[in-house]
């Protein structure tokens, strides 16, 4: 094979040959493991008067970089695949739009580099600029022929395929395309929500169906809410339920408000009853309110703990909750006794009892209290965050810093901000 590197315009289309004779056009390029970081391309697919076949890259004997033939060894007599049982390179990702992970942009793929690798051909970029279109209209020698210094001046746009996440889930009843959820959790949940927001109602669910629930979770959270609504019906109640149990309880919370009564009970009724407990309360409350912006994943522990068995504690919960600045001390009633800083306990006496150590002046919010004064209260005590408590004392819950900011941030500025805390719904206790 005297083919070396090239692109799959310049391939297409060409005659293909076996003992000189033409049997056919090459159609399309064939890939089973599209997973793989630089794809191997198995076969052709070859038009012939009897339809398509397929032609193994074993039975490619020449591919004449210069010429218009593509030589076989072989009459290729095997009817091509069905669409679903692979990859291909035409007819599945040219014209169509992809995630360029890098460059955190959609981009659309108008050409493919190709390349040699030992006995294989493989797919090693992609080509996302104007010299890419201008070699599948044929334009490529007219312009180095009649413009040639224009031509130099078109900048090449090439994507390296080991950055390139499909938007689409190419033939998903037998391509597993796992590579690409590893890809689009490169990126920053802000940029993928932002990539998210660009498609069209489709590509976005397919963008979804290949992340991880806590992936899109993170995502989900960065969303407006017209286009979470959208996204909730496009990928079914069941999926959609999976991701909400894995976003912040307060994000969880504001989701649900914004449907109707019963999708937010076939919501709720997909979940664990711990978690759809927690978010049904939640949900009672008003948007832009202490108890509509609080989250349930807080850390509490009763006073009689040693700060050495809080300690032990702690380590076994701490894989659950990236919030552990603030340690919550309450009775059996649930009622706020005091708080505690992580600092301080690790400074403290192993032996010493959380009570002794603890601050018994609180400073709280009540549940319906509005974020302007949820803000002010944790700008004024220059907390991390504000315990939410009722009339009786009872804590409900608590506002980050990041919630409270992005509560009387304009919206589009505050979904881009980093969050806290994560894991709905888990109230760690101390057991």
């Amino acid at each position: 094979m005297a083919f070396t590197e090239g692109f799959i315009s310049e391939l297409v289309g060409r005659k293909a040959t076996v003992d000189e004779i033409p049997i056919g056009k090459v159609s399309d390029f064939l890939v089973n493991k599209p997973d793989d970081v630089f794809p191997r391309i198995d076969g052709l697919v070859i038009k012939t008067t009897q339809g398509l076949r397929y032609a193994p890259i074993e039975s490619v004997a020449k591919i004449d970089p210069d010429g218009k033939t593509i030589a076989l060894s072989m009459t290729p007599k095997e009817p091509a695949p069905p669409e679903e049982s692979a990859l291909l390179l035409i007819a599945d990702l040219l014209d169509k739009q992809i995630v360029d992970v890098d460059g955190r942009k959609v981009v659309r793929i108008n050409d493919l580099e190709i390349a040699r690798a030992g006995d294989s051909l493989r797919v090693v970029a992609a080509d996302v600029g104007v010299a890419g279109l201008l070699r599948r209209l044929g334009l490529k020698s007219f312009g180095k022929r009649f413009t040639p210094g224009i031509y130099r001046s078109i900048p090449r746009a090439m994507i390296a395929w080991d950055s390139v996440a499909p938007i689409r889930d190419v033939n998903p009843t037998q391509v597993n395309l796992a590579v690409t959820e590893s890809k689009l959790a490169r990126l920053h949940p802000s940029e993928l929500a932002e990539i998210i927001g660009d498609l069209s109602a489709r590509e976005a669910a397919a963008v979804v169906s290949q992340l991880d629930d806590e992936t899109a979770a993170d995502a989900f959270e960065h969303l407006d809410a017209e286009t979470q609504r959208s996204l909730i019906e496009d990928i079914g109640t069941e999926r959609a339920a999976d991701i909400i149990e894995e976003m912040d309880a307060d994000d969880a919370a504001d989701l649900l408000a914004e449907l109707d009564e019963e999708q937010q009970h076939e919501l709720l009724s997909e979940m664990n009853e711990y978690t759809a407990s927690e978010l049904r309360e939640l949900v009672k409350y008003a948007e832009h309110s202490a108890g509509g912006l609080m989250t349930t994943d807080y850390t509490w522990i009763y006073p009689h703990r040693t700060a050495e068995a809080t300690i032990r504690k702690i380590r076994e919960i701490a894989p659950v909750s990236e919030f552990i600045y603030y340690l919550y001390v309450v009775d059996k009633e649930d009622v706020l006794l005091g708080v505690l800083t992580l600092r301080a306990l690790l400074l403290a006496d192993p032996a010493a009892p959380i009570e002794s150590i603890m601050e018994m002046d609180l400073v709280t919010v009540q549940p319906d209290a509005g974020s302007d004064e949820v803000a002010a209260t944790i700008a004024r005590y220059d907390l991390l965050a504000v315990p939410v408590v009722d009339q009786r004392g009872t804590m409900l819950g608590i506002v980050t810093v990041d919630d409270a900011i992005d509560a009387i941030m304009p919206e589009e500025l505050a979904r881009k901000l980093p969050k806290i805390t994560a894991n709905p719904g888990r109230r760690l206790r101390d057991a």
